[in-house]
């Protein structure tokens, strides 16, 4: 257990409550399947297998968010570029490792790029799930502290995935990037939680809130911007958290 009194706790979603991952890897099936992207041949003239296909997709995804994260990208770039990159890839058509348009030669890709986000979006829905111990941690935690989520998710696919967890009665504000014009890591999206919880606390303070994630790049970074502590969730051991845990189900043994 934590040596210290925490009056509120903010979380983060996908990943943290939400289990992107695994909804992201059975969408990805799916759209294999549904695009018949393992009848495509790469460079090497071989087909496409569906781990090839899925790791040229999650190591770029996961760049993208960063850079969205740091306002560099738009949604829209990041909502095709996630399959336009990885179409690329296992097609050899990239250029110095970036694809480019170059009179339009990739504009087919570009359309099938966006088709595919938008049935990506619909997929992740349709497999949704929490990660495991995540509805026992989130009751614990609403029993003693009031909860705030703070995302950077996309707004409608999030108020999805709350809506469906059956958790939605246990959070008293959610905080959704699109929504207030700020994303993680900045200090601001934080002060507007603050801001929020002290309607019914008016005397909180920031040293008495914790920040619950498992990005160490968005929830982490940004509580330590805040000047909020926080609770890394996951199997880094260089994060600079105030606390680690390895899944939201050990919540209990800190809080």
């Amino acid at each position: 257990m934590i040596n210290k009194t925490y009056r509120a706790v903010l979380i983060d979603w996908d990943d943290t409550i939400g289990d992107w991952q695994q909804a992201a890897l059975r969408s990805q099936r799916d759209l294999y399947d549904m695009y018949r992207i393992g009848e495509l041949r790469g460079a090497n003239g071989e087909r496409v297998g569906f781990e090839q296909w899925f790791e040229a997709y999650h190591t770029h995804n996961i760049t993208l968010w960063e850079r969205y994260a740091k306002g560099e990208i738009d949604r829209a770039f990041l909502h095709f570029d996630r399959f336009l990159y990885p179409l690329c890839v296992v097609q050899g058509v990239l250029d110095n490792g970036q694809w480019t348009m170059d009179n339009g030669r990739h504009s087919d890709l570009v359309a099938l790029s966006k088709a595919m986000g938008d049935d990506f979006l619909r997929l992740t829905n349709a497999h949704f799930c929490l990660m495991d111990g995540a509805a026992e941690a989130v009751r614990y935690l609403a029993s003693k502290y009031p909860l705030v989520i703070i995302s950077n998710g996309f707004r409608e696919v999030q108020h999805y995935k709350l809506a469906h967890s059956g958790l939605q009665e246990y959070f008293r504000h959610v905080i959704l990037s699109e929504e207030v014009g700020i994303q993680k890591p900045d200090p601001a999206i934080f002060n507007i939680a603050l801001e929020r919880l002290r309607v019914d606390m008016p005397d909180l303070r920031k040293e008495e809130v914790v920040m619950v994630g498992d990005s160490a790049s968005s929830d982490i970074a940004g509580a330590n911007n805040a000047g909020i502590d926080s609770i890394y969730i996951g199997p880094r051991n260089d994060v600079n958290a105030t606390y680690s845990i390895r899944s939201i189900a050990e919540i209990s043994t800190l809080l």
